[in-house]
C-alpha cells in the first residue's frame, strides 16, 4: 500500500476523527502530534511518503525537501493557502499540489465582520474599561452606509461582500481579474485598488498569499486611505507591511485594524501591535469552527481519494 503522512498534526484536528479513519482506508498512515522545527525534521517524517496530508502552514515544503522525497507525488493541504510550498519546484519534481478552496469562506468572513465591528464600535476597550472600574462612554462609528472595501473576491471575498451589504454597507470590490460578468453576479462595482483605498471606511483583505500579493498593503497604500478607515485582515499577514501598518497606527494615519493574521505567528512577545489600543488581535482562528473543520478535513480526504482514482481534484499553480 502507498505511504501517507501527516507531518503535522498540532494542534490536532485530524487525530480521532472520522476523516482520519477514511485516511487510513486509503493507504498506510504516520500522523505526527507535533510540528517539524526545520527541514532536516520535516525531511525525516517524509521522506519516504508517497502522498503528503498537510495541516499546518508551518511545514515548509522548499525545493530542498521536496527533491529528498523521491516518492512523493501529491501534497493535500487542508486549507485554502498554499504560499508554505513551493510550486514551482513541485511542478518540475511531478508534485501535485491539491487545496480546500471555499471549506471556511463562512467561518472567515464572519470572522473579518466580527473584528471590524469590534473595532468600530471599540468593544475591546470597553470591555477592558469596565473589568478595571472605568465607564468610558466615548463615541464609536456606525457602519450601516459607510463605504466597504474588499480586496480579492474568491470564495471568502464574494461571502464578505454579501455581509457587508446585509448591515447596509456600500461595498466596491477590487481583483486581478474583473468583469463587467462577476460584477452582476457579485453585485458589486469593481474598482482600482488606489480607488478602493482612498474610498473606503473598511478595507477588508481577501487575497491569497503569492509573490505578487506580498505587501500588497504598504506605506503608499496605508497612505492612501482615510484617517477614520479600518484595515481588517484574515488572509495572510505577508498581504501587509506590518512595520508600515504599526507606524500608521501609532501615528494615526489611520483609525484603527482588526488582524487575525500576522507576518510572524504567534505573534512575538514585545511585538509593538500588543501595546496599540486601536487594534483588535485574534490567534489566526478565523476558520477555526467545528464546521469549518470538518468540511476541509473531508476535503483534503477527497482530493487524495481522487487522486488514487486517476482524476485531480482543487489542484493549484
Amino acid at each position: 500500500m502507498i505511504t501517507i503522512v501527516v507531518p503535522d498534526d498540532e494542534p490536532p484536528v485530524l487525530t480521532g476523527t472520522a476523516q482520519e479513519e477514511r485516511l487510513r482506508k486509503l493507504g498506510n498512515v504516520r500522523v505526527y502530534k507535533s510540528r517539524a522545527l526545520n527541514d532536516e525534521e520535516l525531511l525525516s517524517r517524509i521522506a519516504d511518503a508517497d502522498i503528503v496530508y498537510n495541516i499546518r502552514s508551518t511545514s515548509i515544503f522548499n525545493k530542498n525537501v521536496l527533491e529528498n522525497c523521491p516518492r512523493l507525488k501529491l501534497i493535500s493541504i487542508y486549507g485554502v493557502g498554499y504560499d508554505n510550498v513551493d510550486i514551482r519546484a513541485a511542478a518540475e519534481l511531478g508534485i501535485t499540489v491539491t487545496n480546500t478552496p471555499g471549506y471556511s469562506a463562512v467561518a472567515v468572513a464572519e470572522m473579518a465582520l466580527a473584528l471590524m465591528f469590534a473595532v468600530a464600535r471599540r468593544l475591546v476597550q470597553n470591555d477592558r474599561a469596565i473589568r478595571t472600574g472605568s465607564w468610558a462612554r466615548g463615541y464609536s462609528s456606525q457602519l450601516c452606509g459607510k463605504t466597504f472595501g474588499v480586496v480579492g473576491t474568491g470564495n471568502i471575498g464574494q461571502r464578505v461582500i454579501l455581509l457587508g451589504k446585509s448591515i447596509g454597507m456600500k461595498v466596491m470590490a477590487w481583483t486581478y481579474h474583473p468583469s463587467p460578468q462577476r460584477a452582476k453576479e457579485y453585485g458589486v462595482e469593481f474598482v482600482t485598488l488606489e480607488k478602493l483605498l482612498r474610498q473606503s471606511d473598511v478595507v477588508s483583505l481577501h487575497v491569497l498569499a503569492v509573490p505578487q500579493t506580498r505587501n500588497l498593503i504598504g506605506e503608499r497604500e496605508l497612505g492612501l486611505m482615510k484617517r477614520n478607515a479600518i484595515l481588517i485582515n484574515t488572509a495572510r499577514g505577508s498581504l501587509v507591511d506590518e512595520a508600515a501598518l504599526v507606524k500608521a497606527l501609532q501615528e494615526g494615519k489611520i483609525a484603527g485594524a482588526g488582524l487575525d493574521v500576522f507576518a510572524t505567528e504567534p505573534l512575538p512577545l514585545g511585538h509593538p501591535l500588543r501595546n496599540l489600543e486601536n487594534v483588535v488581535l485574534s490567534p489566526h482562528t478565523a476558520a477555526m469552527v467545528p464546521e469549518a473543520t470538518l468540511a476541509g478535513l473531508a476535503m483534503a480526504v477527497d482530493n487524495i481519494a481522487n487522486y488514487l482514482e486517476g482524476h485531480l481534484t482543487n489542484v493549484v499553480g
